[in-house]
C-alpha cells in the first residue's frame, strides 16, 4: 500500500485541533486495513517528520434509512499520530 492509500485525509474537528495545538498530535482518517506501523511509515514519508506513537480506533458504520430502504454507512478507521519531541507541526495543506 502506498502512503497516500493509507492516509485517506485529515480529520478536522474541535477535539483534533485542540490535540494538535496542545499535544502535537495529528488526526487522520485512514484505510481500514492499515496497521499502526503502516500509518507511522506513511506519515513519516508524506510529511517528513518523526512519529513517536500512533493510536487507532475502528468505527462501525451507522444504519441509515431513506423511506422504506435501509442500509449501513461504510466502516472507517481514525488514527491519532503523536509527533516526536522537537518536530515541527504539520500543515494539512501539504497533504
Amino acid at each position: 500500500m502506498s502512503p497516500y492509500e493509507v492516509i485517506r485525509g485529515p480529520l478536522i474537528t474541535e477535539k483534533s485541533e485542540a490535540g494538535r495545538a496542545l499535544e502535537q498530535t495529528l488526526c487522520f482518517k485512514v484505510n481500514v486495513d492499515a496497521t499502526k506501523t503502516d500509518i507511522k511509515n506513511a506519515v513519516r514519508k508524506v510529511f517528513k517528520v518523526k512519529v513517536s506513537e500512533v493510536r487507532t480506533m475502528n468505527y462501525h458504520g451507522k444504519m441509515r434509512r431513506r423511506g422504506r430502504y435501509s442500509g449501513y454507512r461504510p466502516d472507517w478507521k481514525k488514527a491519532y499520530v503523536k509527533l516526536a519531541e522537537g518536530e515541527r507541526m504539520v500543515e494539512y495543506a501539504q497533504l
